[in-house]
């Protein structure tokens, strides 16, 4: 029986093919996430072991600058201290911020958020270990800057050009004093990395005389552990630290953390492509079982046990997935070098590093492969067990029972209206129904796969008219043919339904929520700019006046993050230009006036107001940050506003309480409206500051909701992989519909159908069958779009379903041209065919 199987696999290579481009496929999928996770892995590892090779005890401060109580870090006299100790050889202190470094056309180069400053910290010998220089040397001069060698090629800078630096303050110009290497993960990540004299440093980020960090590295032989303990009394009561080999640990297990994420979405993604290849394999295995009814019969007959024949069919498919999930890990293999190009191609530059391929990938790769192949081949081996020795005499096998069709139909019904259920409970269930909608999608997922053969019929039925007046005979040919054998139609169509449910769901998903942020930012906001920190970080308190200077403007409001404590309880609260807020963002009153803010007095949305009480002529006692303390009045109640806190403030009433006022962003309208001009106003007016970004309308729309268009075109991407085995599903049925067919179209050949009518044909029964299953993916990806919406809805606000139409006749089109496609080749065999020979065939 072993030796029948392998002669089975050797007779049908052809159409076995696809099989092992399913599994190949998926396991590659599998095999690449792991061997790239782990060499990501095994890379950031030692990257982070190697930055504290020489590092006995890091000691790390939690001051703040802008804590006038305390000392904002570890000062000199500490370090002194800790230089004294026993064993110690040398004690380096970081210090470091946010730096963006101007190319010559005055763009900032690199992320903004990934852009930092630090200082140039060498030893004895003038070198900085934590830096190797391929040109000049390292800055000692307050007028001087190093640059890590990405930047300086971006920038096209060299040793000893004057370059333009922007930090929290304003742009200064340095002169280049060295271009070094390092392996600091935002400069891998695409920022910039620029070097101070440590005094300017310091002066820029902390305070003269103060570190963030501290490393302390130590005589060979001397116990960290011991050196730590005495480290930790001379450190000030909001520093810490911990052993070199300590904090590389900690590193060590927040990168494997970090990175489980990504293992886990790839994984998840794998998972759904091999779950569609759970269809083509079993439409495969069961296509070749029909095929040889005959020869089971026959085996059968001269004494073949059940069992026997079942373990044959079954050793078929331990071939075909061994041999896929052996191709598959080199293809794997191929994937993970690949995931790694195309990440340094976007600017995410990884840690050195070899292609790690440990044992898991290896046997995770082959269990997958040669299981999913055995699971999917169960049903047809079972079928082919069930074939009865006598029909070795017939030709033609007994078809399906209308009692199995019957039981069939009845457990898929009740699994799909299970799972409907679950999502229309979970959707009613608000924000805490993901888990009842998800459950619930399996099952409905799960039932409409188990009743597609019984919609074949109905669903094909609406279109066959069509196909008949549009093609003639070829139309109803393919129609009819699409629905003559309902279980291999909906096993292929599955395959297509899965994808596109998936597809469909995340693009209503993701076109609504942009939707419902672009309708937030329009209506909200009035302003013609919005100025920020391209960091993220607060704006210096000098932008708004300097704004106001400027041609053009209109109207400044900041929108200044701070917090009070009212009528006891802390709230987040926004300072405000009294005046101009109205005039840039939609502030809707609801009682009192706004007016009353330049009175020094406050405004707050209607929830806060409803829920508290309050009401204008409210009067609250008020805690500010530095602890003094006064009685507010409420003059005002507006409309809740999204880019709003709930409490409002003249920034004149918040200022003198802060040292450092934190400023988010600037919103500036301008006589005139966004213009180019108006915009360079603007940059001019901020002295051309490269790490400010100048963002019009479009502009924060992109930015809200870019990120949503970003998600959707990597799910794209990863899904891409399930809908091309569901192509080779759709060829893989349709060659071997022709092989089964040879007879029937010789005859439809010798009556007069001539080749391109055939191919026609055969191409018509690809979109047919296409079309249903894109149809069925579709209703039920729409329909889980407005379950999950339902649930998230409440922390959206403007949030309306949109189903993209157009977007959805995209996806019917593309798989009417998949089914053109795939039918190429069966169509091209089938006209080929010699018409006296298809005639004789069994």
């Amino acid at each position: 029986m072993f030796k029948t199987a392998l002669r089975n696999v050797l007779a049908h290579k052809a159409r076995l093919l696809m099989t092992v481009l399913a599994v190949m496929l998926g396991v590659a999928f599998v095999s690449g996430t792991l061997v790239f996770t782990d060499t990501l892995k095994s890379a950031f590892k030692n990257q982070s072991a190697k930055s504290y090779d020489n590092v006995a005890v890091a000691a790390e401060s939690f001051g703040s600058r802008d804590d006038d109580k305390q000392d904002p870090g570890i000062g000199k006299q500490t370090v002194r201290k800790i230089e004294a100790l026993d064993g110690v050889t040398s004690v380096n202190g970081r210090v470091d911020g946010f730096a963006g470094v101007a190319d010559k056309k005055g763009k900032l180069i690199g992320q903004g958020w990934a852009n930092k400053g630090g200082n140039f910290s060498p030893g004895k010998d003038g070198k900085d270990p934590a830096y190797t220089f391929t040109n000049g040397t390292g800055p000692v001069l307050d007028a001087q800057i190093a640059l890590d060698e990405d930047t300086a090629d971006k920038g096209g800078y060299k040793v000893g050009d004057r370059i333009r630096v922007a930090t929290n303050g304003p742009v200064k110009t340095y002169t280049l004093s060295g271009v070094f290497t390092t392996e600091d993960g935002g400069v891998n990540a695409g920022g910039s990395l620029v070097l101070f004299d440590t005094k300017v440093a310091q002066q820029l980020y902390l305070k003269p005389g103060f570190f963030q960090k501290v490393n302390v590295s130590a005589k060979p032989g001397t116990d960290a552990q011991k050196l730590l303990d005495q480290v930790l009394p001379l450190l000030p009561e909001h520093a810490t630290a911990r052993t070199g080999q300590a904090l590389a640990a900690q590193e060590a297990d927040d990168i494997e953390k970090g990175l489980s994420a990504l293992s886990q979405t790839l994984l998840a993604f794998a998972a759904i492509a091999l779950f569609v290849g759970i269809f083509l394999i079993s439409n495969t295995f069961t296509m070749l079982v029909a095929q040889r009814t005959k020869e089971l019969a026959l085996m059968r007959a001269v004494g073949a046990s059940r069992a026997q024949v079942r373990r044959s069919v079954l050793t078929e498919a331990l071939v075909v997935g061994t041999v896929a999930s052996a191709v598959g890990f080199g293809l794997g293999l191929g994937l993970a070098v690949g995931l790694r190009s195309a990440m340094d191609s976007f600017g995410v530059k990884l840690p050195a590093g070899s292609l790690i391929v440990s044992s898991t990938p290896v046997i995770a790769a082959l269990a997958v492969g040669v299981l999913v192949t055995l699971i999917a081949a169960l049903l047809p081996a079972w079928r082919a067990a069930k074939i009865p020795p006598v029909a070795a005499m017939n030709s033609v096998h007994a078809a399906a029972t209308t009692k199995s069709l019957v039981v069939r139909n009845t457990i898929g019904a009740i699994i799909a209206l299970g799972g409907f259920g679950a999502i229309l409970a979970g959707a009613g269930a608000g924000r805490d129904g993901k888990t009842m909608i998800g459950f619930g999608a399996f099952l409905a997922l799960v039932g409409i796969i188990i009743l597609i053969p019984l919609l074949s019929r109905p669903v094909i039925g609406v279109m066959r008219p069509l196909l008949t007046r549009a093609f003639g005979v070829s139309g109803k040919l393919a129609s009819q043919n699409a629905v003559r054998n309902p279980r291999r139609t909906g096993a292929t169509a599955s395959a297509l339904a899965i994808g596109l449910t998936l597809v469909t769901a995340l693009s209503v998903l993701g076109i609504t929520v942009g939707k419902a942020i672009d309708k937030t930012t329009t209506d909200n906001i009035k302003a013609d700019y919005m100025v920020a920190m391209a960091s993220g970080d607060r704006l210096d308190k000098s932008v708004v006046p300097e704004l106001r200077k400027a041609p053009g403007v209109v109207a400044v409001s900041p929108k200044q993050a701070s917090y009070l404590k009212l009528d006891g309880d802390y709230r987040s609260v926004a300072g405000v230009t009294p005046g101009d807020v109205e005039k840039v963002l939609n502030v809707e009153t609801v009682s009192g006036s706004l007016a009353t803010l330049g009175q020094g007095q406050l405004a707050v949305d209607d929830e806060t107001a409803k829920k508290h009480g309050w009401k204008p002529g409210s009067r609250l006692p008020a805690e500010f940050d530095d602890k003094k303390k006064a009685s507010l009045t409420v003059g005002a109640v507006f409309k809740k506003q999204e880019f709003l806190a709930p409490v409002l403030a003249a920034t004149s009433v918040l200022d003198p309480h802060e040292t450092r006022p934190h400023i988010e962003s600037v919103f500036v309208k301008m006589s005139g409206g966004a213009t180019k001009a108006n915009e360079q106003a603007l940059v001019n007016a901020l002295g051309d500051n490269p790490a400010i970004s100048f963002m019009d309308q479009q502009d924060i729309r992109d930015t809200f909701g870019g990120m949503i268009n970003t998600l959707l075109n990597i799910m794209y991407g990863l899904l891409a992989m399930a809908l091309l085995i569901a192509v080779l599903g759709v060829i893989n049925t349709l060659a071997m519909s022709v092989f089964e067919r040879q007879q029937e179209i010789g005859m439809l050949r010798a009556i007069g159908l001539d080749r391109s009518r055939v191919k026609r044909m055969i191409r018509l029964e690809a979109v047919v069958i296409s079309v249903f299953g894109a149809v069925i993916g579709t209703g039920l990806g729409t329909f889980l779009a407005w379950a999950i919406g339902e649930t998230i809805k409440g922390s959206i606000p403007a949030y309306a379903l949109v189903i993209p139409w157009d977007r959805i006749a995209l996806f019917l089109a593309l798989a009417g041209l998949v089914g053109v496609l795939a039918a190429m080749w069966p169509a091209r065999s089938a006209a080929r065919l010699n018409m006296l020979t298809a005639i004789k065939t069994e």
